[in-house]
C-alpha cells in the first residue's frame, strides 16, 4: 500500500486536504472469499469476516459518543456483529463486496441501536421513540462514504471497484494500528468530518495542537505504508 501524502493549504480557518491511499500486493481477495463463502466454504467465510473487523471498528467508533464508549467498547459491538453475520450469512442475498459491506453495516447499526437503548436510555423510555434507525443508518453510511473517499482507486480498470474496496480494508487496518490519540483525530477529522476547532473542544486541546496531532497521524500512516512495502 502507498500513501501519496497529505496536501494542506492553510487559508484562515479553511484547510484543503487530500489523503490518498493506494493498493499494494498484500493478499486480500474479498471477491474470491465472498464467492467461496457463498458456495459453503467455511474457511473463506472466516477470512472474509475477519478482513472487515477493523473497517467495522472504525465505523462503530465514529458513531459512539463518550457516554456510550464508557459503557461498551467498539470491539464488543463489532464482535457481536461478526458473530451475527456468521450465524446469518445464508440470509445475505447480494453478490458484490459493496453489497456485503452494506449488509454488515446494517447489522452493526442494529447492534449500535441496541447498545444505545440498553446503556443510555434505560431510564428514559420516552426517548426511545427519538432513536431512529434511519438516522443511525444515515450517519453510518456517511461515515463509510467519507472513509471510502480517502481511498484512491487504480486508473481505469474493469476491476477497479473491487480493488478500491480492498484498499478500503487496508486503510481501516492501517488506521487501527495508529496510537490512540492519532487514531481519534483521524476518525474525528476524516470519518466524522469535524473541523479542527471542534475536535479541539472534544479533546480539550487547541485547534493548533490538533492540527499537529493530525499531521503526525498522517506521517504514521505513511510510515506504515513504507514499512509494508519495504520502501
Amino acid at each position: 500500500m502507498q500513501w501519496l501524502g497529505a496536501s494542506v493549504a492553510w487559508g484562515g480557518d479553511k484547510v484543503s486536504e487530500q489523503v490518498v491511499y493506494m493498493n499494494d500486493s498484500a493478499v486480500i481477495n474479498i471477491e474470491n472469499w465472498l464467492c467461496q463463502a457463498r458456495g459453503g466454504n467455511a474457511d473463506a467465510l472466516g477470512r472474509l469476516l475477519g478482513a472487515y473487523m477493523n473497517y467495522l471498528k472504525t465505523l462503530a467508533h465514529a458513531q459512539m459518543d463518550d457516554r456510550l464508549k464508557r459503557r461498551v467498547g467498539a470491539s464488543d459491538i463489532v464482535q457481536e456483529t461478526l458473530l451475527e453475520a456468521h450465524r446469518d450469512f445464508l440470509q445475505f442475498v447480494g453478490k458484490s463486496p459493496a453489497e456485503f459491506s452494506g449488509w454488515l453495516r446494517t447489522i452493526l447499526i442494529n447492534n449500535l441501536k441496541r447498545a444505545i437503548e440498553c446503556h443510555l436510555m434505560t431510564a428514559k423510555r420516552d426517548m426511545r421513540r427519538e432513536l431512529s434507525m434511519e438516522d443511525l443508518k444515515g450517519r453510518a453510511d456517511q461515515s463509510a462514504a467519507r472513509l471510502e473517499a480517502l481511498v484512491a482507486a487504480p486508473n481505469s480498470s474493469v476491476s477497479s471497484g473491487i480493488l478500491r474496496h480492498e484498499s478500503l480494508i487496508r486503510l481501516s487496518d492501517a488506521i487501527s494500528r495508529l496510537p490512540e490519540e492519532h487514531r481519534e483525530v483521524i476518525i474525528l477529522r476524516h470519518i466524522q468530518g469535524l473541523p479542527f476547532k471542534d475536535i479541539g473542544v472534544r479533546l480539550n486541546k487547541t485547534s493548533g495542537a490538533v492540527r499537529m496531532i493530525w499531521m503526525r497521524a498522517i506521517e504514521k500512516l505513511r510510515e506504515t505504508s513504507a514499512s509494508s512495502t519495504g520502501r
